[in-house]
């Protein structure tokens, strides 16, 4: 597709150093100068290239005939709530490994769509048991799904999903993967991590903007879907049907401009080196930002060996004249927008390394920091 001459998108005022939304590209951006009708042939046929190239990206094959793709509008959560309302029947139980915010969502979700569900929590600083795991699984075999969070945007844990989803599968269980902040940018594939289904949004590794989410399937636990939903607009199944039959076609009004984004955000994924490359040039990004960090006074939260590349936490300044909302000020009038904390046993601050953001941007932040450490004055 002819994008419009980049020298005419405009900058943004700030860098988002955020888990997502995150800053995009003019390519990116430039993508949202046209209009589109969401049953015309030409608008379908992008959708049904995106829903290629995410099969592509979750089983690195150009055919791989037992995975399939579903676009769904909304946030992540909408695609997450899609999911886990259609993939678990009548009379099934959901086991949720909660070790955060996202992981307690998914069991809020399950609580308010009354599925049957347990939530095995673990502290927000460690990962899943996995010995717990594997002794609930033999002793509750009433469980027929098991659901987690890869990368846990509260604090930047980096779950291990191979490993539980090893375990999941030596029970004969359902497994399904909040992949919301990771895929696209570090490596996996849906046999790699034994998931059934694998959750993402547009706005977060692949770099699009906001407007849809999409769910990575094995066709058979898909089609065992129908029928199941506990909502007619998140119908995971049926939402898959149409765009099977319909060609790319949607159940409801799509997203067109984030549809068309995010087509250019797979080529720019493609032209930058795939996943591979984008997950080096995340891993450089949090290298040199907890490194500065430190050099700064700041410490990152978790261990290096649970840390994702695409958010840190940090623990706040103890100095009493620290205050986010005035840090976040003065770093937002420089020019980078980073996140509060939600970590219920520290105090801490978010910084995200994902986007359209490079080693020079973190060495920018990194001077910015240093000028609004207001409390050392």
């Amino acid at each position: 597709m002819e994008l419009m001459d980049l020298d005419h998108v405009p900058d943004n005022p700030y860098l988002l150093l955020t888990p997502g939304p995150l800053s995009t590209s003019k390519r990116v951006r430039a993508a949202l100068f046209r209009d589109w009708c969401t049953w015309d042939d030409d608008y379908n046929a992008i959708v049904q290239a995106v829903r290629a190239s995410l099969v592509r990206l979750a089983t690195g094959a150009v055919d791989a005939s037992d995975c399939t793709a579903v676009l769904m509008q909304g946030s992540g959560t909408f695609s997450v709530e899609a999911t886990l309302g259609s993939a678990v029947p009548p009379g099934g139980v959901l086991l949720v490994l909660a070790n955060g915010a996202y992981g307690r969502r998914m069991a809020q979700i399950a609580d308010r769509l009354r599925l049957g569900h347990l939530v095995q929590e673990s502290a927000e600083t460690s990962p899943p048991d996995l010995t717990r795991l594997r002794q609930t699984l033999a002793t509750q075999p009433a469980i027929t799904h098991v659901a987690v969070v890869h990368c846990e945007t509260t604090t930047g844990m980096l779950n291990p999903v191979a490993e539980i989803g090893e375990i999941v599968k030596e029970f004969g269980k359902i497994f399904i993967v909040d992949a919301m902040s990771s895929f696209g940018g570090l490596p996996m594939t849906l046999d790699s991590i034994h998931a059934d289904f694998l959750i993402s949004s547009a706005n977060k590794c692949i770099q699009g903007i906001p407007g849809f989410g999409f769910v990575l399937a094995r066709r058979p636990a898909l089609e065992a879907c129908a029928g199941q939903a506990r909502s007619l607009s998140l119908d995971l199944h049926d939402q898959w049907q149409e765009m099977e039959r319909k060609a790319g076609k949607w159940r409801y009004t799509s997203p067109t401009h984030a549809v068309r984004a995010f087509a250019e955000a797979l080529a720019e994924l493609e032209d930058e080196g795939g996943v591979p490359a984008r997950h080096a040039r995340y891993a450089e990004n949090q290298r040199l930002l907890v490194e500065g960090m430190a050099s700064l006074g700041m410490e990152p939260l978790l261990p290096r060996a649970l840390q994702s590349p695409v958010i840190t936490a940090f623990h706040s300044p103890s100095h009493p004249a620290y205050d986010f909302r005035r840090f976040y000020d003065q770093l937002k009038a420089r020019g980078y927008v980073i996140y509060p904390g939600t970590v219920s046993e520290a105090d801490t601050f978010r910084i995200g390394t994902i986007g359209h953001v490079f080693p020079r941007d973190v060495r920018g932040l990194l001077a910015a920091v240093a000028a609004s450490m207001y409390w050392q004055v």
